[in-house]
């Protein structure tokens, strides 16, 4: 990433956090993050050293709106100059069947896990083939490989996340572009661990080692892997 512009969509999650500081210690020139909650960009900023906040970029956005996501996009361009790489990071979980879930509660999975995805995607790529590559990493779930019930709406938006990547891989590979899935378990977050109290975490996932998965796909020895879905 030295020198390169990546967006982080979901930025300021605990697992965006963990990207965002991966990307700054493999030379980032600068991360852009739509952000949604005040809270959680102010713990990103006071996480990031004062040179790091410099090359750090977070507006407001909704990533669910392509016309927001468009402006965000451009206002990236303005302050870096480029947009090199976007992890598609934001994302929501929601437990139930499929007769118990409402559908708008389906629509709201769909929307946070997959159509901010393609909005996200559909925003940069423009740039990035008119730039003659980039690298787009979408982060989807381990739980959903092979797809499970009981959290359905979620593992059907998460599984055609993989789905978006092996196809948008195709799509864009002769352009320059890799396009490439990562697929944690049980992440260890403060969420999850509020969520799953009494769980066993001896086997959770750190956020830090999933993203240094993300940052090595977004570096240039990942130039020869796209379409894949790497599980950690």
């Amino acid at each position: 990433m030295t020198g390169r512009v990546a967006i982080v969509t979901g930025g300021t999650g605990a697992l965006g956090q963990a990207i965002t500081a991966a990307l700054f210690d493999a030379g980032a020139a600068g991360v852009a993050i739509p952000y949604a909650v005040p809270e959680e960009r102010a713990a990103l900023e006071a996480r990031l050293a004062p040179e790091r906040r410099a090359r750090l970029l977070a507006v407001a956005a909704d990533v669910t709106d392509e016309d927001a996501m468009g402006k965000f996009v451009t206002a990236t361009r303005e302050r870096f100059g480029r947009v090199d790489a976007l992890v598609n990071a934001v994302g929501g979980f929601a437990g139930g069947d499929l007769v118990s879930t409402p559908l708008a509660e389906w629509e709201r999975m769909m929307r946070l896990n997959l159509t901010s995805a393609v909005i996200a995607c559909r925003a940069v790529l423009p740039g990035m083939i008119a730039a003659g590559g980039g690298r787009i990493v979408n982060i989807a779930s381990r739980a959903v490989v092979p797809p499970q019930g009981g959290f359905i709406a979620y593992t059907v938006s998460k599984a055609a996340v993989i789905t978006l990547t092996q196809a948008l891989a195709q799509e864009v590979r002769a352009r320059g572009i890799t396009v490439n899935a990562v697929l944690p378990s049980t992440m260890d977050t403060p969420a999850n661990r509020r969520a799953m109290p009494d769980a066993d975490r001896s086997g959770w996932v750190r956020t830090e080692d999933v993203a240094a998965v993300v940052a090595f796909l977004l570096s240039a020895r990942a130039v020869a892997v796209t379409g894949a879905s790497l599980t950690v």
